[in-house]
């Protein structure tokens, strides 16, 4: 037998560590958002290019990600998560600055100009799997049992908070709109973002691994990983989760101001106002569960409850949009997109804290780590989940009206739809760690004493 090397795991994050990590999703979100809000316009409105387009390129940048379980797999093989990081970060600045620059082609319509955005699109997807993956990896191994749901809230309102002022600030620069302008301004934001990712990551991961490992042990196979986590219960039903209500989550994206504007008579201005209840709403559950989920449930078997909570919340939310469409002006439409956020938020920060603690679950000194390719493989569930959402739901519409004629009738159907699918994720939700009989006896044992 070989030798055996013990390495003392790192200590776990203090808030500061959680805040530095969220400031790199804040910079994720940054550049993401200059490559599928910003430049969605730009083509659609200022270059009148097909709206197609910049939705085919989103749709393939999610298409991209589906390699997160290999960039995982990559960081697991390093014992080091930081390289990943950072290079991911630098591919998806450099992939954002290009899809500025394929602009100048696109405008004389040169076939170069689309195979340059493709190009671009590609390095975005890349860079936000190596990167993403990567960052959720090292959260897994270095957050502490305890502040998983309080770490996933706040690095998720930051990356939510990136967006939100990347948006602001990039929108007051713009104008008076024009080419050059738009590169100097992406080229800011980018290079601001990956600055910061660099400083905040640095140093924070330490040298020591966070599992012990024979010296001599094989490196992890990546088809091994794969196959331990469709061998573990726990984990291929998370997947399905994941994959179920990320879908229901998406869906209804593309339709909601449509659905305020046709149904209920709103503006523009008054929709995106609507949509910003939503978001205020999300806000608010994932406070609450960071919160909640820090005091009152710090297990993946306590966590799963907030989870069928949102769940279920976003089910009924989504049922009084469907009853909303059939009521018509005299529904409280806000209150009711407030509660959807509301419960979305829920269910997506404790799903994001479970994803934690069942990410190091297939792991040890012999096999080596599988947090990466475990978050990958979730990964690549979600991104599958969000390409195919808001296209489903809003080709769902078309298509329901376009066989009953009735568009009341066309957004109850899938507004129907989604919580049917949120009630299914809610019931996997349940049977996802759940603890076994021998701890329910333990714990009673505990209780008894």
């Amino acid at each position: 037998m070989g030798a055996v090397k013990v390495v003392q795991p790192a200590p776990p994050l203090g808030w500061v560590g959680i805040v530095r990590m969220g400031l790199v999703q804040s910079a994720i979100g940054a550049i993401v958002m200059l490559a599928t809000s910003l430049l969605n316009r730009v083509m659609v409105v200022e270059y009148a290019l097909p709206a197609a387009l910049p939705a085919g390129l989103v749709a393939w940048h999610y298409a991209v990600q589906l390699s997160r379980p290999a960039w995982g797999h990559k960081s697991d093989k390093g014992r080091q998560r930081t390289p990943w990081i950072i290079g991911g970060m630098g591919m998806l600045a450099l992939g954002a600055l290009l899809a500025v620059d394929a602009l100048t082609l696109l405008t004389d319509r040169q076939v170069s100009g689309y195979l340059l955005m493709v190009v671009a699109f590609s390095m975005i997807g890349a860079g936000v799997g190596a990167a993403g993956t990567s960052l959720l990896a090292l959260l897994a191994t270095r957050v502490a049992p305890e502040r998983r749901a309080a770490a996933a809230s706040i690095t998720w309102i930051m990356m939510i908070s990136g967006i939100v002022i990347t948006a602001g600030v990039a929108g007051s620069l713009l104008d008076p709109f024009s080419l050059p302008r738009l590169a100097m301004v992406s080229g800011g934001v980018a290079l601001s973002a990956f600055l910061l990712s660099i400083i905040a990551i640095w140093g924070i991961e330490g040298e020591a691994a966070p599992v012990a490992r024979r010296r001599d042990a094989p490196a992890p196979d990546f088809r091994a990983a794969i196959a331990d986590i469709l061998a573990d219960d726990d984990a291929r039903r998370f997947t399905l989760f994941i994959f179920l209500s990320m879908l229901a989550y998406s869906m209804q994206d593309l339709i909601l101001e449509p659905f305020a504007g046709l149904l209920f008579a709103m503006t523009p201005g008054q929709s995106t106002q609507l949509s910003g209840v939503q978001h205020g709403g999300v806000l608010a559950g994932m406070i609450l569960v960071g919160v909640g989920g820090s005091y009152f449930g710090r297990s993946p078997a306590a966590l799963r409850l907030w989870i069928f909570a949102g769940c279920l919340g976003s089910a009924m939310a989504l049922l009084g949009l469907s009853i909303a469409a059939r009521v018509g002006e005299g529904w409280p439409l806000a209150a009711n997109v407030a509660f959807l956020g509301f419960a979305n938020g829920m269910f997506a920060v404790a799903a994001i804290g479970t994803m934690m603690a069942l990410a190091g679950a297939g792991g040890g000194a012999d096999t080596g780590p599988r947090e990466g390719v475990r978050m990958g493989v979730w990964g690549a569930a979600q991104a599958i989940a969000f390409g195919l959402g808001g296209l489903t739901g809003a080709v769902g519409v078309d298509v329901a009206r376009a066989l009953g004629g009735s568009t009341e009738r066309a957004f109850t159907m899938v507004f129907g739809v989604e919580a049917m699918l949120f009630l299914g994720a809610a019931w996997l939700a349940l049977h996802v760690a759940r603890p076994s009989r021998p701890a329910i006896t333990q714990l009673a044992g505990k209780l008894a004493t």
